[in-house]
């Protein structure tokens, strides 16, 4: 199979589809690798790797789509993108589907194949290809929330973990999954008070045994949320819904409780967000204020540490990859469950039911 990773244009999007560790595997099993040129250099890894282990170097992003089968990518096609898509090309990528109607148009309307890499599911419900970076999401969002409550930065001017004297920052973690845990742990871990509200006690069980002893549990409700975030210096929305739009746990009504300086990071923004207020942000214009609470959202927060993610995602997309380029992603997804729920629009029709519930109802 012809396969090709194109270098991302989203905003500051730094990491890349494909390591040459991943290109040498690839190569290996008899298939043709196009990189485009530069593709991975933000990540650590210079053309001349790639080289070195068999991939064939194009300069531009329009020549990896035309000469290839299967794009393997990092974030979602954008707009320039859109028109270099061809029929019955497979891309195997993160789309996030239901929060983007745009998207979701121009996927159905290029007769594409497209397998999402946030709803490859194993039996026990785990998504394999989204956890690496919930992982670095969640605990990059402690680190920018730090930054974000300095005061020269818009923030209240509280130090996380406080010193001895003075209390440490209130944070409140919404979501007891990848991101809230990982959240949590580097929160506590700098020595902040931390609550965490989810609506599982089986999983709250789970988390008090394992998590440091000053992070609280909570049963979460729109009343219990409501009455947190009064308190909370800093709030991490950290909810999923796979495949679906994030539900609005924090209103625009509750900000107007919430102490200025405050700053929230949703994490959830690429399906939508989890607080009303959110929109989308960048690396280069990351935050915004609404009733002097911070907001941080940006929709590719791993991108900031691109060596690490680069290395942690293609850790965990590499094996699917080789079997959709071995076998074809029909046979592929007809020999695996996991490959077979990733499947979200197929040839102008969408196939899976979270995303076909956001547009059609």
């Amino acid at each position: 199979m012809k396969i090709g990773t194109p270098k991302e244009i989203k905003n500051n999007e730094n990491r890349v589809g494909l390591t040459p560790a991943g290109v040498s595997a690839l190569v290996k099993q008899g298939h043709i690798v196009y990189i485009q040129e530069g593709a991975g250099v933000n990540s650590g890894f210079s053309d001349e790797l790639y080289l070195k282990v068999g991939a064939t170097l194009l300069p531009s992003i329009e020549e990896v789509y035309a000469a290839s089968d299967m794009i393997v990518k990092v974030k979602e096609p954008i707009e320039p993108e859109y028109r270099l898509i061809k029929k019955d090309q497979l891309l195997f990528t993160y789309f996030h589907f239901a929060s983007n109607a745009g998207l979701t148009k121009a996927m159905i309307d290029s007769g594409a194949v497209c397998l999402a890499y946030e709803t490859v599911e194993k039996a026990d419900r785990s998504l394999p290809l989204l956890i690496p970076m919930s992982e670095v999401a969640g605990r990059m969002s402690i680190q920018e929330g730090a930054k974000y409550l300095e005061r020269p930065n818009g923030g209240k001017g509280i130090l996380l973990g406080g010193v001895p004297g003075v209390k440490p920052a209130k944070v409140l973690v919404l979501g007891g999954g990848v991101v809230g845990t990982q959240a949590a742990w580097m929160a506590a871990g700098l020595g902040a008070d931390v609550t965490l509200a989810d609506i599982s006690l089986p999983r709250l069980r789970y988390l008090s045994d394992v998590l440091p002893k000053n992070v609280k549990t909570l049963v979460s409700s729109e009343y219990v949320i409501a009455e947190e975030v009064k308190t909370a210096d800093l709030v991490i929305g950290a909810v999923l819904v796979t495949g679906a739009k994030a539900p609005h746990l924090v209103t625009a009504d509750m900000l107007s409780t919430m102490q200025k300086g405050a700053v929230m990071v949703d994490v959830a923004i690429d399906q939508g967000g989890c607080f009303e207020t959110s929109r989308p942000t960048t690396h280069n214009d990351p935050i915004y204020t609404i009733d002097g609470v911070v907001h941080y959202c940006v929709a590719n927060i791993p991108g900031a540490v691109p060596y690490t993610s680069t290395l942690a995602l293609t850790n965990a997309t590499l094996p699917y990859a080789i079997q959709l380029a071995n076998l074809g992603w029909e046979k592929a997804c007809e020999a695996s469950e996991e490959l077979r729920k990733g499947l979200n629009i197929v040839k102008g029709e969408i196939v899976y039911p979270a995303v076909r519930e956001a547009f059609l109802g």
